[in-house]
């Protein structure tokens, strides 16, 4: 809720919210029905860390610091649609095993998506603009929000330190990592691209999502594993390789837009 009224709500906002929750969900639709994508990204971890950015605490950032200021609205947009895919299906698909049809259990998936904070942080938004409350309560819900983000930057740096310190793993690519990292660095930022010429949107426009679609992957995914104890040291790694590559491929990817 405080993201989401520190922001504000404009239909630059929505349009890239939207592209950046509809594309993460046919990559995992895809990826699920297929037995060959299944076998490279065998568990949920995997794919999460593949298509969930860390849009909030670099991508935006990075935005702010090269794009002019009225592209910020597609910025905050993208994050929120990743944060909130994130937050409402991560924890039914890290509960969810591969086995066959699992992954469509309807009933499970509409009980994780009411139960989420996201779906609540949304209804409580919506409730807010309806009373006209959102100029009081912007600011208040602001100080808990930042509170929050802090804590789960310190357990991310914890749940690193701990993959950090054991450096005979930290740089391996066992575990189908690799593929996570071309996914979350390459492809997926390739196919934004794709589809922001074919919504034709504008080059500053295009240049904003890709750099968001192409920031490593996200401390939630690290959160999500730790809550749900699911391939914790797996998600910890690729978060940590993903942001090392990252520092050649953001660059490349901004000169090869603005270009």
């Amino acid at each position: 809720m405080g993201l989401l009224l520190k922001a504000g709500i404009s239909i630059d906002l929505i349009h890239s919210a939207l592209t950046a929750f509809i594309t993460i969900s046919f990559f995992i639709l895809i990826i699920n029905s297929a037995t060959s994508l299944k076998n490279i990204f065998p568990n949920f971890s995997l794919q999460l860390a593949g298509l969930i950015g860390n849009t909030s605490f670099l991508g935006i950032p990075i935005a702010i610091a090269l794009l002019p200021t009225d592209t910020i609205n597609f910025t905050i947009g993208f994050d929120l649609g990743t944060t909130m895919f994130s937050w409402i299906f991560g924890p039914y698909l890290l509960q969810t095993t591969n086995e066959n049809g699992a992954f469509f259990n309807f009933k499970k998936l509409l009980i994780s998506i009411l139960n989420s904070p996201a779906s609540r942080g949304i209804i409580g938004v919506l409730i807010i603009y309806l009373f006209g409350l959102e100029k009081i309560l912007e600011n208040f819900l602001w100080v808990p929000a930042r509170f929050v983000i802090n804590l789960a930057i310190i357990a991310v740096g914890a749940r690193l330190g701990i993959i950090i310190k054991s450096k005979e793993i930290t740089y391996d690519h066992k575990d189908k990592i690799k593929y996570s990292l071309l996914l979350k660095l390459f492809i997926l930022p390739g196919f934004i691209y794709l589809v922001c010429l074919i919504l034709n949107f504008e080059k500053i426009e295009t240049t904003a999502l890709v750099l968001q679609a192409g920031t490593p992957s996200a401390i939630s995914t690290i959160l999500l594993a730790e809550a749900y104890k699911k391939q914790r040291e797996l998600a910890a790694k690729t978060l940590f390789q993903t942001t090392i590559i990252s520092i050649a491929t953001i660059p490349l990817m901004y000169l090869l837009i603005s270009n």
